[in-house]
């Protein structure tokens, strides 16, 4: 494989240090940062970043690329979306912009469960044509890296098939069992003894992690517990939907059964910011979410000041969040939830890896780590945050090859 030279750039940044996760405004407040720089790719490993000053002579084949006027950025890590789903949801948009609220919609067979009808009436085929088109959306807004959860299916067959579309993609699949109740079971725990004994086995040996959504209109902490603990016996990591419209006990299970992350918090208030800054689980935001319902801020500026591990998201799904790009999430954050441009991209790259399991391999430009870039039309890297959906990647490498580019 050729190297790969990005010269003259204006300007590297990177989330400084080498830990992970970062946690409080300190620490996500630094970056490692150099002008008139190049970074260098080869076997799809970063093996150099720099000033131009200090590089030397290249051997053997070299691909290069002009970075004047340009500057670079880590690889984007989007850790929570539902990117594997068929069909779209535009009715329901427009009946909510006419005073439905999501939970009515969801009560009335539409939310979720529309979506359930159409991927499963779509197959695995169909899913993997619609997920590769969600897919190149998201490289060419610059995500590099992703992960996907099931939950549309909320049967056996397509539940699976989910999973290994997003497997085949690139992607790190999340089994979401426990998304909604579908319309063949009476109840919750009629489903969840189907699901456990059914799915989880053949889920356990596709997916990182399980998810559920723990919510009024879905699962309570008790069901929760019940599907966490059986997907963490089967080795599963642990995740939680919690928060988004009430606090349902979400997060002291979340910190009970050591989950990964607890995401959406718009409904969290003093006591579970304090508890999450005590603990190892982080607090994923998905601010996408929370203006597409018409819903308050989870509590970001909080949740930093306090010293909670903040990452961020764009909660990429047809209903509630059709938004593939992380840097309006990373708009959001800083006009919305009061972080600095600085904590939003720590937010989505390094901490974004550290829920998925990654951090030592994504989220940083240093050596040693996957040759994943954004390669920014612009000289000063804020814009990534300050153009509001604007159209300024230029390009996109993955695995030291460029994968996109305007």
């Amino acid at each position: 494989m050729a190297k790969l030279l990005i010269r003259d750039l204006a300007g590297v940044v990177s989330p400084a240090g080498t830990h992970a996760p970062l946690r409080g405004p300190a620490g996500m407040s630094k970056l490692d940062a150099y002008e008139d720089a190049y970074v260098l790719c080869e076997d799809g490993r970063l093996s150099a970043v720099g000033r131009m000053s200090d590089l030397g002579a290249l051997d053997g084949d070299v691909e290069e690329l002009d970075g004047r006027g340009r500057s670079v950025v880590p690889g984007l890590v989007d850790c929570h979306t539902h990117a594997c789903f068929a069909g779209d949801r535009a009715d329901e948009f427009s009946r909510r912009a006419a005073g439905a609220t999501y939970e009515e919609l969801h009560a009335a067979g539409g939310g979720i469960l529309s979506t359930v009808g159409a991927t499963r009436a779509a197959g695995e085929e169909g899913l993997a044509v619609a997920l590769a088109r969600h897919r190149a959306w998201m490289l060419a807004a610059g995500t590099t890296t992703f992960e996907a959860k099931s939950g549309y299916g909320l049967d056996r067959d397509t539940e699976l098939a989910q999973l290994r579309v997003i497997r085949e993609a690139g992607g790190i699949p999340t089994w979401l069992g426990a998304h909604a109740v579908p319309p063949e079971f009476p109840d919750a725990d009629a489903y969840l003894d189907f699901a456990l004994e059914e799915v989880l086995p053949e889920a356990a040996r596709l997916a990182e992690a399980a998810d559920v959504f723990l919510e009024r209109s879905a699962f309570d902490a008790a069901h929760a517990r019940r599907y966490l603990v059986a997907c963490r016996d089967a080795g599963l990591s642990l995740r939680l939907h919690a928060d988004q419209f009430t606090e349902g006990g979400g997060i002291q299970l979340a910190i009970e059964l050591g989950a990964r992350s607890v995401d959406h918090l718009e409904a969290t208030g003093p006591e579970g910011v304090q508890a999450l800054a005590r603990s190892d689980v982080a607090a994923v935001l998905l601010p996408v979410a929370a203006v597409f319902l018409g819903r308050p801020m989870p509590p970001g500026h909080d949740l930093l000041e306090a010293g909670a591990i903040v990452a961020l998201a764009t909660d990429f799904n047809p209903g509630s969040a059709f938004c593939e790009r992380l840097p309006v999430a990373m708009t959001l954050a800083c006009t919305q939830m009061g972080l600095g441009p600085v904590a939003a991209l720590a937010a989505c790259t390094v901490n974004a890896a550290h829920v998925l399991g990654r951090a030592d391999r994504v989220g940083r430009i240093a050596p040693g780590y996957d040759a994943d870039l954004v390669l920014l039309d612009t000289r000063d890297w804020r814009h990534l945050a300050y153009h509001f959906a604007g159209d300024i990647v230029a390009a996109v490498i993955k695995d030291g090859v460029v994968a996109w580019t305007r």
